[in-house]
């Protein structure tokens, strides 16, 4: 997406792109006329035709015009802007301080095994998480909607693990959260945290969660088990 696309798309838009979805945009395309769309905004055919226009140069959307009108559909990236918009609002209504993620167990690379056990993190966890981990990760692969949920985040308090350096090398900081871990036969554990590199966007379907204890032995895991990781602040 272009920056010049992305700087004219402004709240008019979104509420063009929401009152798509309201008609059955998110399912598959719609059959919408610029006089339709022009009376739900109460503004002229030139108003909605401009703001159609915007959305598809920023690929929020797609449009095949036909005689009559136009099929009009909402792209994954028009999607993942209303649920921003979306998650905006519950930080606004909702009192509940906790986001739910749902996916499926995966095997990760023996990475996380290697990083929870350096001492300048694991002094670090005893000190600001109460415990001290097993020495390896639970890693979940996520699904599509819980990959767009998961920006809700930035909106709960995290636990800042600083970096820190040693003779070799130095390691850059993580954030933790709070985290209770569900299975889908209603297993349940409280004790855990999601943790993450700071300041980054990589891999953002990929969750890692630690705890005191090995979940997949406590809980009775395997490859691709469902499971829903609810995210919050613990009191």
């Amino acid at each position: 997406m272009s920056t010049t696309a992305e700087s004219a798309v402004g709240h008019d838009e979104l509420a063009v792109l929401k009152l798509l979805a309201l008609e059955g945009g998110l399912e598959g395309d719609v059959k919408i006329s610029c006089s339709h769309l022009a009376d739900r905004l109460d503004a002229s055919n030139q108003t909605a035709s401009r703001r159609l226009q915007r959305l598809e140069s920023a690929a929020l959307l797609q449009r095949d015009t036909v005689s009559d009108g136009q099929w009009v559909g909402i792209t994954d990236a028009g999607e993942h802007a209303l649920h921003a918009e979306y998650e905006d609002y519950r930080r606004i209504f909702e009192t509940d301080s906790e986001v739910e993620l749902e996916g499926t167990v995966t095997s990760g690379m023996g990475e996380g095994r290697h990083y929870i056990s350096l001492p300048g993190y694991n002094r670090q966890f005893e000190d600001r998480l109460g415990y001290e981990p097993f020495p390896g990760t639970l890693n979940v692969d996520l699904r599509d909607d819980s990959v767009r949920r998961r920006s809700a985040l930035s909106s709960l308090d995290p636990v800042h693990i600083d970096g820190w350096e040693d003779d070799d090398r130095t390691y850059g900081p993580a954030v933790c959260y709070s985290a209770t871990i569900e299975t889908a036969d209603g297993r349940r554990y409280e004790t855990a945290h999601t943790i993450a590199p700071e300041r980054t966007h990589h891999d953002e379907d990929q969750l890692e969660v630690i705890a005191p204890d090995k979940l997949r032995e406590e809980l009775e895991l395997e490859d691709a088990d469902r499971v829903t990781v609810i995210v919050g602040d613990r009191q």
